[in-house]
């Protein structure tokens, strides 16, 4: 690979952080990367698993330090994201992605449609409202988001996203917070698997994680900055990209 790529790996790893960050997608843009940078599919996954490790790490720690990470509700939620992720990377290193890309990009564009028609759903925190009954059913929500987290990582984020906000109640801000830090959880686990069966570019995903790192820490000073309304509007313009995307549009 010639030396002028790795600045796009750096660039295009920037932006997946940002939005990953803020939204969720940015896998989106930087697994496409790899493969065109000739990495098989499959190996493109597990090394995208680098870059998305240290970028929650990065972002979980600044989130902490700004006092908006929920680690009560946190916890117990990346339990059940855990077990799913380890069961979905084990899938991964043998499934077809096609059929589920297509599954997933109908399911965004329902999430799409609440978040551009439903804004206060998003918005406004209601963790005061939401009922204790819900929890064993919040379990097995994370535990199959957490094996889609697993399988393939892309878009993972607006799942999380959906289950804090509409299934516990955070605004925003509050349900990044968790997001990353789920996802800093389970991704070790993810990573091993994918590593064990050799589907992993070390330097490229070192170099990709640079980038990451960079995106994230830029991410999560605008989130805890300009609030959960900027965040919407992020996300919109994440789904619809990840939507046209899972879609072959472009």
């Amino acid at each position: 690979m010639e030396w002028h790529m790795y600045f796009l790996v750096v660039g295009v790893g920037i932006l997946a952080g940002f939005l990953n960050i803020l939204a969720g997608g940015g896998s989106a843009l930087s697994v496409p990367m790899l493969i065109f940078l000739g990495l098989p599919a499959n190996v493109a996954n597990g090394t995208n698993r680098i870059a998305i490790l240290l970028q929650n790490g990065i972002a979980t720690r600044s989130f902490s330090k700004n006092k908006v990470l929920d680690y009560q509700t946190a916890f117990p939620l990346s339990i059940a994201s855990i077990v799913g992720a380890v069961l979905g990377a084990a899938i991964a290193v043998n499934l077809n992605e096609l059929i589920m890309r297509r599954v997933i990009g109908i399911i965004l564009s329902v999430i799409l449609i609440t978040v551009v028609f439903k804004p206060d759903l998003w918005i406004k925190a209601k963790a005061g409202k939401i009922k204790k009954s819900n929890t064993w059913w919040s379990y097995i929500l994370f535990f199959f988001i957490g094996i889609y987290g697993g399988f393939i990582q892309i878009g993972t984020g607006f799942f999380l996203l959906t289950g804090l906000v509409l299934s516990e109640g955070l605004d925003l801000i509050k349900a990044n917070a968790v997001k990353v830090f789920i996802i800093l959880l389970y991704t070790p686990l993810a990573l091993a698997i994918f590593i064990f069966h050799g589907q992993v570019d070390f330097k490229l995903g070192l170099i990709l994680a640079i980038g990451n790192m960079t995106g994230a820490w830029i991410g999560t000073k605008v989130a805890v900055s300009w609030g959960p309304k900027f965040i919407r509007r992020v996300l919109i313009i994440a789904l619809i990209g990840s939507i046209l995307k899972l879609f072959d549009v472009f």
